[in-house]
């Protein structure tokens, strides 16, 4: 069977909804095609510990957190650029409102809904999606050939006058981003870069004693890898090492820069040093250590991560403020928060359209950039959807006047 419709995106996370909210239009068909069995699983379940929609906070210091990747054409995507087709932290903040969600921001800048949970905003936007006409159909699989599917009523064939692509990256793959589409555009003429973990964190392999602290949040330190920093909290697990912080400086560290960690950051190298010269008397190594750290976590890595261990005031004082953050390599795309490479930006116009697919515009993480965690993420995927709608909104418009 086929089917001619007006708009077609492949794609309910948010990058693909978003698209379709663009392109919705009375009398215009517009269907957007999910392979799972619900609409954005990847987004419910980033929500599930507090939905982080965006970063408050001046949008130039806001935009220069994303990197884009492998063969980027020398311009800034839409969304992130200063014109009128940016959809920055405000912009966020204002359509979520739009959809009756109430907003707060934490001390970091970081903004939640108030009720911290996504599936209230899904409903709610899935409903005025709903109400604009948009088309929602689940467990419809992109299966290649034109723009063929596999449904619950056997193989369906769709021919679009426009289409968005939003298909998502490699990261999560039981959610649904599982890039299976990558050969499809490749053969298409679409140069894709190979997918990389981001926002990931890194195998340890622990001694025997690092055993008891598996499970512990490290807080209070500072952690930097090449140009990045971060001062958040991460985890000690079983495999290695994630949470916020590491996934603040993933990037340089995936890439091959040497990670260190500062366990007193608000003491300079002479007041540390200082502490390590109390005398130690009869207590254990592990004991003083604590004493002067304050911190039986902090201590452990020390221990782990800083021998051969000093044996004077100046070099546990060094040690502790750059130990070197040891690792086995990265954590693979199956846990990683999100995923590099993808559509590269040479192959897309300034609207997002494929050069090599006309009237195919992509968006989302399927495009090769990225970003940290802590809002970036979720602005872009939703602002590089609103941009490629709007282009294949204009698209159809001109093919179809009135």
């Amino acid at each position: 069977m086929t089917e001619t419709v007006d708009a077609l995106i492949i794609g309910a996370g948010p990058a693909g909804l978003m698209a379709a909210e663009a392109l919705a239009a009375p009398g215009r068909t517009v269907v957007v095609a999910e392979a799972m069995p619900t609409p954005a699983r990847k987004f419910l379940m980033a929500g599930k510990s507090g939905l982080n929609l965006t970063k408050d906070e001046p949008f130039p210091a806001f935009a220069q957190r994303f990197t884009l990747g492998t063969g980027a054409l020398p311009r800034t995507p839409g969304y992130l650029s200063k014109g009128e087709s940016r959809f920055g932290p405000a912009e966020v903040m204002a359509w979520a409102q739009g959809l009756g969600v109430e907003l707060f921001t934490g001390s970091t800048g970081r903004v939640f809904p108030v009720g911290m949970k996504a599936s209230p905003l899904l409903r709610a936007w899935l409903s005025r999606l709903r109400g604009a006409g948009v088309e929602v159909r689940t467990h419809w699989r992109w299966i290649g050939e034109g723009f063929r599917f596999q449904t619950p009523d056997g193989p369906q064939v769709i021919r679009p006058r426009v289409a968005v692509l939003a298909l998502g990256g490699a990261s999560w793959p039981r959610l649904g981003s599982d890039g299976s589409w990558v050969p499809w555009l490749r053969a298409a003429g679409v140069a894709v870069a190979p997918f990389r973990p981001a926002n990931m964190g890194f195998r340890v392999a622990w001694s025997e004693p690092m055993a008891r602290h598996f499970g512990s949040a490290v807080k209070g330190t500072a952690l930097s890898a090449g140009d990045l920093a971060s001062r958040g909290e991460w985890i000690i697990g079983r495999q290695g090492v994630e949470g916020g912080g590491i996934y603040e400086i993933s990037a340089a560290l995936r890439d091959g820069a040497a990670g260190s960690v500062d366990l007193a950051p608000d003491l300079d190298h002479t007041a540390l040093a200082a502490r390590f010269a109390k005398a130690r008397g009869k207590l254990s190594l592990g004991n003083w250590l604590r004493r002067v750290l304050d911190d039986p976590v902090k201590v452990a890595l020390l221990l782990e991560w800083g021998r051969p261990l000093p044996d004077d005031p100046g070099g546990w004082a060094a040690w502790a403020k750059a130990l070197p953050l040891r690792h086995d390599g990265p954590m693979g795309l199956e846990t990683a928060i999100s995923s590099a490479g993808g559509v590269t930006w040479d192959s897309l116009t300034e609207d997002q359209e494929l050069r090599a697919m006309p009237g195919v515009f992509a968006a989302g993480e399927m495009l090769d950039w990225e970003a940290p965690t802590g809002g970036y993420l979720l602005t872009a995927c939703l602002g590089s959807g609103l941009h490629a709608g709007r282009a294949a909104a204009a698209r159809l418009a001109a093919l179809r006047p009135g």
